[in-house]
């Protein structure tokens, strides 16, 4: 695959917008672990191999097990996710996928009893901006591996 132009050099007004969300992610109450779980698991969806590479590493300098990681494209196939981190996995696929049926209310509704109001909306504020940076990584064709 040939990368395409560097985007923040046609245009860096876009990079520093998407910093902007960025540097909101560690501020949230939502354990950054589990942030990168999200990133993990909605760059598979979309196919981003650059952001699963950058996000994988994040993950693990974070101390998640590379078992979970193995597993993260079947979560809902293995032990080893909590309830809470089902739900938010399920929450950002739905919210991925938001062209096939939207948010179903079964989701959204286990997803509010398990996290609150505030992580809810973290967890779709952290799937929204990756799923931003995929379309950006896809589009541009950038390569894992090179930063």
């Amino acid at each position: 695959m040939k990368r395409r132009m560097n985007i923040n050099e046609a245009e860096p007004r876009i990079y520093k917008a998407m910093a902007v969300a960025d540097n909101y992610l560690p501020q949230f109450d939502l354990e950054r672990r589990l942030q990168e779980l999200i990133r993990i698991r909605v760059s598979q969806i979309n196919g981003c191999g650059y952001c699963i590479d950058y996000h994988t590493k994040d993950a693990l300098a974070l101390g998640e097990t590379t078992q979970r990681l193995f597993a993260l494209a079947a979560w809902w196939e293995t032990p080893f996710f909590t309830e809470e981190e089902q739900a938010i996995l399920q929450l950002a696929t739905e919210v991925t996928r938001i062209a096939d049926h939207g948010v179903s209310d079964q989701t959204y509704q286990n997803a509010l009893r398990l996290l609150g109001e505030k992580k809810l909306a973290q967890v779709i504020f952290v799937t929204t901006t990756i799923n931003s940076w995929n379309r950006i990584a896809i589009a541009m064709h950038l390569v894992a591996g090179e930063d």
